[in-house]
Protein backbone atom coordinates (compact mmCIF):
# COMPACT_ATOMS: atom_id res chain seq x y z
CA UNK A 1 0.00 0.00 0.00
CA UNK A 2 1.13 3.68 -0.13
CA UNK A 3 -0.30 7.08 -0.09
CA UNK A 4 -3.54 6.06 -2.24
CA UNK A 5 -6.91 7.05 -0.40
CA UNK A 6 -8.62 4.42 2.16
CA UNK A 7 -11.93 3.06 0.56
CA UNK A 8 -14.46 0.94 1.88
CA UNK A 9 -12.38 -1.69 -0.96
CA UNK A 10 -9.52 -1.53 1.66
CA UNK A 11 -11.87 -2.08 5.08
CA UNK A 12 -12.96 -5.46 2.35
CA UNK A 13 -9.96 -6.33 1.74
CA UNK A 14 -8.48 -6.21 5.44
CA UNK A 15 -11.84 -8.49 6.38
CA UNK A 16 -11.48 -10.93 3.59
CA UNK A 17 -7.41 -11.69 4.64
CA UNK A 18 -8.74 -11.87 8.14
CA UNK A 19 -11.48 -14.93 7.08
CA UNK A 20 -8.60 -16.16 5.21
CA UNK A 21 -6.92 -16.36 8.47
CA UNK A 22 -3.71 -15.31 6.07
CA UNK A 23 -1.13 -13.37 8.57
CA UNK A 24 0.97 -12.59 5.84
CA UNK A 25 -1.80 -10.76 3.88
CA UNK A 26 -3.14 -8.87 7.27
CA UNK A 27 0.15 -8.10 8.57
CA UNK A 28 0.59 -6.20 4.85
CA UNK A 29 -2.38 -3.96 5.55
CA UNK A 30 0.15 -2.92 9.03
CA UNK A 31 2.72 -0.49 9.18
CA UNK A 32 5.93 -1.36 11.66
CA UNK A 33 4.96 0.73 14.75
CA UNK A 34 1.02 -0.27 14.07
CA UNK A 35 -1.05 -0.51 17.69
CA UNK A 36 -4.02 -3.46 18.16
CA UNK A 37 -6.42 -2.68 20.79
CA UNK A 38 -7.75 -6.22 21.59
CA UNK A 39 -11.62 -6.30 22.84
CA UNK A 40 -10.62 -8.19 26.01
CA UNK A 41 -8.20 -7.54 28.58
CA UNK A 42 -7.31 -6.47 32.03
CA UNK A 43 -6.84 -2.32 30.82
CA UNK A 44 -10.09 -0.04 30.03
CA UNK A 45 -8.69 -0.32 26.21
CA UNK A 46 -8.58 -4.28 26.34
CA UNK A 47 -4.91 -5.69 25.40
CA UNK A 48 -2.97 -3.22 23.47
CA UNK A 49 -0.42 -4.70 21.42
CA UNK A 50 2.58 -2.26 19.80
CA UNK A 51 4.57 -2.92 16.89
CA UNK A 52 4.10 -5.37 13.95
CA UNK A 53 5.27 -8.44 15.82
CA UNK A 54 3.38 -8.07 18.69
CA UNK A 55 0.30 -7.68 16.94
CA UNK A 56 0.82 -10.74 14.36
CA UNK A 57 1.47 -12.61 17.57
CA UNK A 58 -2.13 -11.67 19.00
CA UNK A 59 -3.53 -11.93 15.55
CA UNK A 60 -2.21 -16.10 15.16
CA UNK A 61 -3.64 -16.41 18.95
CA UNK A 62 -7.06 -15.29 17.72
CA UNK A 63 -6.90 -17.80 15.18
CA UNK A 64 -5.95 -19.84 17.44
CA UNK A 65 -8.41 -19.66 20.06
CA UNK A 66 -11.17 -19.46 17.95
CA UNK A 67 -9.58 -21.39 14.70
CA UNK A 68 -13.03 -21.09 12.69
CA UNK A 69 -13.85 -17.91 13.26
CA UNK A 70 -15.54 -16.02 10.89
CA UNK A 71 -16.23 -12.32 10.54
CA UNK A 72 -20.04 -11.70 8.54
CA UNK A 73 -22.68 -9.42 8.01
CA UNK A 74 -20.31 -7.08 7.44
CA UNK A 75 -20.40 -3.22 6.51
CA UNK A 76 -17.95 -0.30 6.25
CA UNK A 77 -17.07 2.83 5.78
CA UNK A 78 -14.46 5.60 5.37
CA UNK A 79 -13.84 9.12 6.39
CA UNK A 80 -10.42 10.76 5.62
CA UNK A 81 -7.87 8.39 7.85
CA UNK A 82 -10.31 6.73 9.56
CA UNK A 83 -12.35 3.88 8.84
CA UNK A 84 -14.98 1.34 10.44
CA UNK A 85 -16.01 -2.06 10.00
CA UNK A 86 -18.62 -3.40 11.67
CA UNK A 87 -19.49 -7.37 11.25
CA UNK A 88 -21.03 -10.50 12.98
CA UNK A 89 -18.07 -12.86 14.43
CA UNK A 90 -18.87 -16.58 14.55
CA UNK A 91 -16.61 -19.13 15.89
CA UNK A 92 -16.02 -21.85 18.37
CA UNK A 93 -13.53 -21.32 20.89
CA UNK A 94 -10.75 -24.26 21.58
CA UNK A 95 -13.09 -25.16 24.62
CA UNK A 96 -16.16 -25.64 22.42
CA UNK A 97 -18.15 -22.89 22.78
CA UNK A 98 -19.82 -20.87 19.88
CA UNK A 99 -19.27 -17.58 19.70
CA UNK A 100 -21.71 -15.26 17.49
CA UNK A 101 -21.14 -11.28 18.67
CA UNK A 102 -21.64 -8.20 16.88
CA UNK A 103 -18.91 -5.79 17.00
CA UNK A 104 -16.75 -3.56 15.16
CA UNK A 105 -13.43 -2.38 14.17
CA UNK A 106 -11.96 0.79 14.36
CA UNK A 107 -9.48 2.17 11.64
CA UNK A 108 -6.60 4.82 11.69
CA UNK A 109 -4.32 4.88 8.75
CA UNK A 110 -1.02 6.76 8.38
CA UNK A 111 0.40 6.69 4.37
CA UNK A 112 -1.92 4.13 3.10
CA UNK A 113 -0.95 1.88 5.84
CA UNK A 114 -2.55 0.97 9.25
CA UNK A 115 -1.45 2.22 12.42
CA UNK A 116 -4.11 1.61 15.19
CA UNK A 117 -7.19 -0.77 15.02
CA UNK A 118 -9.12 -0.55 17.79
CA UNK A 119 -11.68 -3.83 17.84
CA UNK A 120 -14.79 -4.08 19.88
CA UNK A 121 -17.38 -6.99 20.72
CA UNK A 122 -20.76 -6.99 22.35
CA UNK A 123 -20.46 -8.74 25.47
CA UNK A 124 -23.18 -11.68 25.38
CA UNK A 125 -24.97 -13.15 28.79
CA UNK A 126 -25.56 -16.71 29.28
Amino acid sequence: MDDRPITTETLKGILDAFNAHDLDRIMSFFAEDCVLEMPRGRDPWGTRLVGAAAVREGLRSRFTGIPDVHYGNDTHFVSGDRGVSEWTLTGTSTNGERIEVRGCDLFTFRKGKLVKKDSFWKIRER
